[in-house]
C-alpha cells in the first residue's frame, strides 16, 4: 500500500477488497472529512512506490495478475478517475525508489551499485545523474525529497543528503553530505513526506 497527496486530497492506493482479487484506492478529502472507496483491476499487488508527477499519480508495482509483466506503473488521471498503464520508456528506467522534486522526477538504482537517475521528459530517457560511494549508502536505500534536496536513508539510517537544485544540465558534479548511521542493522521499509 501507498500514500500520495493531490489536488489537496490524500489517496490511499493498494487496499485488498475482501472476496476479491481487486485491490482498492481510497481518497480522503478534509473539507468533507469523508473517505470515498474506489475499485480498480489495473492497480497490482505488491506496490513498491509512488509519486506525484504533472498533476498525476504514478505507483510502481512488482506483480501484475498478467505474469508476462514483471514490474509496471500505473497512473492515475484525476481528470477522467481512471487508471492507466505508464509509457514502457519510463517504466523501463524506474528500478527502485522515487521522489519528485520541483517536477522532475529521481529514481535510485542500486542494481550495480548506488546511482541517482533523473528522468528528462523532452528526450524521454533516463539520464544518469551520479554514482554514490558504497562507504556513505549501505543498500538497501529510500529516497525522501525535502525542498530540493533528496535524502537518500539506507540501512542503519545511513543517510546522504543530494542536493538537486542546480542539476538538470548535464556534466554538473553531484555534491552531497553524509549523516552518520546507527550502530544497529535497521533496514528502512518506506520514506515518506505528505502534507494535505
Amino acid at each position: 500500500m501507498t500514500c500520495e497527496v493531490l489536488d489537496e486530497k490524500l489517496y490511499a492506493i493498494g487496499g485488498l477488497v475482501s472476496n476479491s482479487s481487486n485491490h482498492s484506492w481510497d481518497t480522503f478529502d478534509p473539507l468533507t472529512n469523508c473517505w470515498t472507496f474506489h475499485i480498480d483491476p489495473n492497480i497490482g499487488s505488491d506496490i513498491k512506490d509512488s509519486v506525484v508527477l504533472d498533476g498525476k499519480i504514478y505507483v510502481r508495482c512488482a506483480r501484475h495478475p498478467d505474469v508476462t509483466r514483471r514490474v509496471f506503473v500505473v497512473v492515475y488521471e484525476p481528470s477522467s478517475g481512471t487508471w492507466q498503464y505508464a509509457d514502457a520508456d519510463m517504466v523501463s528506467g524506474w528500478t527502485g525508489p522515487a521522489v519528485v522534486v520541483y517536477g522532475t522526477l529521481y529514481v535510485l538504482d542500486q542494481s550495480l551499485g548506488t546511482r541517482l537517475m533523473m528522468w528528462h521528459k523532452e528526450r524521454r530517457e533516463w539520464i544518469p545523474v551520479g554514482k554514490l560511494s558504497p562507504l556513505l549508502t549501505r543498500p538497501p536505500c529510500q529516497l525522501v525529497a525535502v525542498g530540493k534536496s533528496i535524502f537518500i536513508v539506507g540501512i542503519n539510517l545511513s543517510t546522504v543528503v543530494v542536493d538537486v537544485g542546480d542539476l538538470g544540465n548535464e556534466g554538473q558534479v553531484m555534491m552531497g553530505s553524509s549523516i552518520p548511521g546507527l550502530l544497529s542493522d535497521f533496514n528502512v521499509i518506506s520514506c515518506k513526506c505528505l502534507s494535505i
